[in-house]
Formats: structure tokens, sequence, C-alpha cells
């Protein structure tokens, strides 16, 4: 067999299993992961390369280090979960920079960092001088947290007294010429009042709208195939 295909091979076998794996392992958003989580991701993407173009290395024994790093990984969040201080040991805990106003130098010191990731981590939430500041916490994935000064803070409707209405997020509810029945129901309305609206927008049929979203105030935002409403 020639190497390159043999390499291309291997490289879709170590694509699948890494695929599997990934899913296997569970979804968490990027700026959520914690430095551990960071690391394993590195060693696991780096086995499935090498499994992939060192053709001297029986895929067997990749497929083992790649299996064992991840049932170690999935050991390691389950303990996570459910003992406080191995929590503690694995992820490490949120660590306080600022309390009462006041910066905290051991913290910064000990987290190796610098008074200026300081600064660009409060200008992050909005907090461009430190006198707005009560508290900042360096979370165990990186970012900081930050509570302001009561005077500080953004007034809310409770804060002034007003009764807000019920508020549901945005809704997609054509996607592609499909219209999502399920979801429709589940807001309260009805497909004569959506077709109704969308034949406001210049569309005949649902099938004529690319996208169409309910806001929380009830208007429709429809998107077209095209500006004389038929598909393109």
């Amino acid at each position: 067999m020639p190497e390159y295909v043999e390499v291309a091979g291997r490289a879709i076998f170590s694509f699948l299993v890494l695929f599997s794996l990934a899913r296997f392992l569970g979804k968490k958003q990027i700026s959520h992961l914690t430095f551990f989580d960071y690391v394993v991701g590195i060693v696991i993407g780096d086995m499935a390369s090498q499994i992939a173009i060192d053709t001297s290395m029986k895929i067997v024994n990749g497929l083992i280090g790649l299996v064992v790093y991840t049932f170690l990984s999935v050991f390691l969040a389950y303990g996570a979960i459910k003992s406080f201080k191995f929590r503690d040991l694995v992820e490490s805990s949120p660590s306080i920079l600022i309390k009462d106003g006041k910066i905290m130098e051991k913290s910064l010191f000990k987290h190796k960092m610098t008074y200026d990731d300081l600064m660009n981590g409060l200008r992050e939430k909005d907090a461009f001088m430190i006198d707005e500041v009560e508290m900042a916490i360096l979370e165990t994935n990186g970012q900081i947290s930050v509570m302001k000064k009561p005077e500080f803070q953004a007034l809310t409707a409770k804060d002034i007294g007003l009764r807000m209405k019920a508020d549901h997020a945005p809704s997609l509810i054509i996607i592609d010429g499909t219209l999502l029945e399920k979801r429709l129901r589940s807001l309260g309305y009805t497909k004569d009042w959506l077709l109704s609206e969308v034949k406001k927008k210049g569309a005949d049929t649902f099938e004529d709208v690319f996208l169409a979203q309910i806001n929380s105030n009830g208007t429709v935002y429809v998107d077209l195939y095209d500006d004389n409403g038929n598909k393109q």
C-alpha cells in the first residue's frame, strides 16, 4: 500500500475517533474551559495527529492512548462534581482580586497577573475605574467577574418600581421555507396569524420565506428568498 494512502486512511480514522471522543466528553463552551480542560484537549489532539501521520506507530497503540486519556478526563470530571475538595485539587477555585474596593496584591502575584492584566479584565466588564469596583474574582476559566459598588450599578425596572411584562427571547419560526409548527404553538400563535404577517412582507406562502423570527413584542422579522418573494 502506498504511504500516502495509508496516511490518508489513518487521518480519516483518527478524525472519526477524535470526533467520537469529543462527543463523549460532552459540550462545553470554549470560554468556560478550565486550564485542565485546555491541556487535556491539546494532548488528545496531539495524540490523534500522531496516529494520522506517524506510520511507525501502531494504530491500536495510539487508540489505547486516546481512550485511556479520555476516560481519565471523564473520571476526573465526575470526581470534581462529586467532591468539592477533589474539584479544588483538579480545577482550583476562584480567587478574589479586588475586595471592598481594595486590590489583593498577593492574589495578583499568586496568579502571575500584572496590573495591566487586571485592568484589561475590568475594562471588558465596563469597569474603567478601580474605585467603581466592589469585588473582582478570577474564575477557574481565567475570566474576571466584576461586581460594581451599588452607586455605580445600572438601574433596573425593579429599582424604580416599574412592572414589566413577561418576556421571551426572539425565536426563529421559519427556516429555509419550513415552518416550525411546534415552536409556533408553544409561543401561542397560529399558522393563519403568521401567514398574514409574512404576506405583509411580500410572501405568498411560507415556502417563500428564507428566515422568519418572532420577537418578544409579537413583531415578525421576515427575510424572503429574493425581493419578489420567489425562491431563487
